[in-house]
């Protein structure tokens, strides 16, 4: 099976490729800029012809959540306009797509995790117009996956756990907001279920549950639990630490403003692909450990090795988070 995803330099491209280093019945074609630009419409379907891909996922995107609020024509241009063509290409292919889509589309205002059939009400550009994305890609192939994601991280890109240990190199202290919650989702495990669901198209022709998937890391916490997480661990692999103090999102006034519940029910997903992220913690973990033994020129630990060399356990009352920092 031949994955073409949009997005060369994209945390989840570069999850995919890794996920599919060394196995034999997975290849994954990473296209982009400036062979696939999504802002130059007519870039898309040449683009993804030549690549051949028995399945389209969908994952480069602008993602500049404060910047997009003056440079909304843009943000449009790549997350709606630029998706529906993918998604349309991928029609014209005659293969399904899987997009990529966010939290953001919702307001943040709901007590508890958000499904899939909950009403949609962005609060900014940014999820304005990957909500937009969402009907443009419907609405060009039926044969769609849109799975919506939070507070995405890797050892690739910029995010937030890069975004601690570099500031944790420079200071003792770190002021961290503590009022928005969520589920912080590795892009490694975002890879391992995008291929599961492929497997899954790939092996049912008859396959008829295409529609929104909701697929977040298992577990929820806010920012400042989640920024202690990373710098304990860091400190655990001889990595960068700093003191996590708690501020209020009105402490960190941004352009865009964020949805203060950004958490995701993953059942749905679940129950269709048999397949759940793993706690967050310990996906989190791996990724700290990556970062650490790579600054320190050290072996890396395997996949799912970090927990198992972590003190424990992190107490859950330490455990508060969101991004006001990085998207």
């Amino acid at each position: 099976m031949r994955l073409a995803v949009t997005g060369r330099e994209g945390q989840v491209a570069a999850g995919l490729i890794e996920a599919a280093r060394g196995r034999n019945d997975v290849e994954v074609v990473a296209v982009g800029r400036p062979v696939l630009d999504l802002a130059r419409s007519d870039t898309v379907f040449p683009a993804l012809e030549v690549a051949r891909p028995d399945i389209v996922v969908s994952a480069a995107a602008y993602t500049a959540v404060d910047q997009a609020e003056d440079e909304k024509e843009l943000a449009f241009a790549i997350n709606a306009a630029g998706a529906g063509k993918v998604a349309e290409a991928a029609a014209k292919l005659g293969v399904p797509v899987i997009h990529l889509s966010t939290d953001y589309v919702f307001d943040g205002t709901k007590d508890g995790a958000y499904i899939e059939t909950d009403a949609t009400a962005p609060l900014g550009v940014y999820g304005a117009s990957k909500l937009a994305g969402e009907q443009a890609v419907a609405a060009a192939n039926p044969h769609h996956l849109i799975l919506r994601t939070a507070w995405v991280y890797s050892p690739s890109g910029k995010n937030f756990i890069k975004t601690m240990l570099r500031l944790a190199g420079d200071r003792d202290e770190i002021t961290v907001v503590a009022d928005q919650w969520g589920n912080p989702t590795s892009a490694l495990d975002i890879a391992d279920a995008i291929l599961h669901a492929a497997a899954k198209l790939g092996g049912d022709k008859n396959f008829a549950a295409f529609g929104i998937y909701h697929f977040a890391g298992n577990g929820e916490t806010n920012w400042s639990g989640f920024a202690r997480h990373i710098l304990d661990t860091s400190r655990a692999f001889g990595g960068p630490h700093a003191h996590v103090r708690d501020i209020a999102a009105a402490q960190y006034p941004t352009k865009a403003k964020r949805p203060p519940n950004s958490r995701l029910s993953s059942a749905k997903f679940a129950g269709v692909f048999a397949w759940r992220a793993p706690e967050w913690r310990s996906s989190a973990a791996t990724v700290v450990a990556r970062l650490v033994r790579d600054r320190r020129g050290s072996s890396l630990p395997l996949r799912g090795a970090a927990k198992d060399l972590l003190p424990k356990p992190v107490p859950s009352d330490t455990t508060t988070v969101k991004d006001s920092l990085q998207r």
